[in-house]
């Protein structure tokens, strides 16, 4: 299974590019479980979630990785949790560091903060740090040696980009059968 993850700072318009990946390539993709633990919780996550987060996160991707054939896109993993439990809590538990160093995704495309900021309650509070948040996930990509293609443009432009990173990438997974 091919797993390629849209990653990037909050409001970085992940989740349509995840959807319209997941599209064109007719395969499952896997929403962000943390919007969906925020928006049940009622409340901004504190550092006490953050494990929560990452069970959901795992679960969410198993699932949706079973009715996948070869390829599945992602909307975050686990880089998302740590990258900011690091940066609100200054810690992450290390169990959730172990589980990313054995699940890393074969791509990651880091989409860039050019997009407008839009607010969203309890999930979206740092319009004003996307680009220290960009930074942040650049150098969690660098140090952990992921490979990752940066996604700038208008929307047309980023799905463009992304998807000839995945083309090359499944041509090469094909390459080496």
């Amino acid at each position: 299974m091919i797993r390629v993850v849209v990653t990037g700072s909050e409001c970085t318009g992940k989740t349509t590019l995840a959807k319209a990946l997941a599209e064109h390539y007719g395969t499952p993709w896997v929403p962000e479980y943390a919007r969906q633990f925020v928006f049940e919780k009622g409340a901004a996550p504190v550092y006490q979630d953050v494990e929560a987060i990452a069970r959901g996160q795992i679960a969410l991707e198993d699932s949706r990785a079973a009715g996948a054939s070869h390829l599945l896109i992602q909307d975050t993993d686990l880089l998302s949790t740590v990258v900011y439990s690091r940066h609100y809590y200054g810690d992450c538990p290390g169990w959730v560091e172990d589980v990313l160093r054995g699940r890393g995704a074969d791509l990651y495309l880091l989409a860039d903060h050019e997009v407008p900021w839009v607010p969203d309650g309890d999930q979206r509070d740092r319009g004003d740090r996307r680009e220290e948040m960009q930074v942040l996930f650049r150098r969690a990509l660098v140090e952990r040696g992921l490979r990752f293609v940066e996604i700038r443009g208008s929307r047309d432009s980023r799905s463009r980009i992304a998807a000839a990173a995945i083309d090359e990438l499944l041509a090469d997974a094909a390459q080496n059968r």
